[in-house]
């Protein structure tokens, strides 16, 4: 299986990355198309993994000072899941971090995802809430 790991280019490809993006993260908990975006899309950097020019997973990266940066976003479709797309994500928006001088990334990770991070040495610091009254949230940190 050959993942092509890059950043969207086209209008099109935003549209399929978001679409993405709200199927994975939104849809199933009844939030409706566009709550899948916010404020900062415009100064983040996004990612798409695919296959065969098809996305298969999706995640961006902010800065919210000089030296720290933070992960959102970041899906995978289901069957594409445990197959290294995730971490091969995970490692392109932590490489654009260093380029831009990060020294830490924050991100908090759904419940079922926090094993994902720690073993791409991240760690949990705090409690991040729970988002849609179901899904717990956990704040972790990466020293770079």
């Amino acid at each position: 299986m050959n993942i092509r790991i890059r950043e969207p280019k086209t209008a099109e490809e935003f549209d399929k990355y978001y679409e993405l993006r709200w199927r994975v993260l939104r849809e199933p908990w009844g939030q409706p198309p566009g709550s899948e975006k916010d404020d900062l899309e415009g100064e983040a950097a996004h990612i798409v993994a695919s296959i065969g020019g098809k996305i298969i997973g999706v995640g961006r990266i902010h800065f919210n000072s000089d030296i720290e940066a933070q992960i959102r976003y970041m899906a995978v479709e289901s069957r594409y899941r445990n197959m290294g797309v995730g971490s091969k994500i995970l490692k392109k928006l932590e490489d654009i971090a260093r380029g831009r001088g990060a020294r830490m990334i924050v991100l908090n990770a759904r419940e079922e995802a926090v094993k994902f991070y720690r073993k791409h040495g991240y760690e949990v610091v705090g409690d991040a809430g729970t988002l849609f009254d179901s899904i717990r949230h956990w704040r972790m940190s990466k020293t770079l």
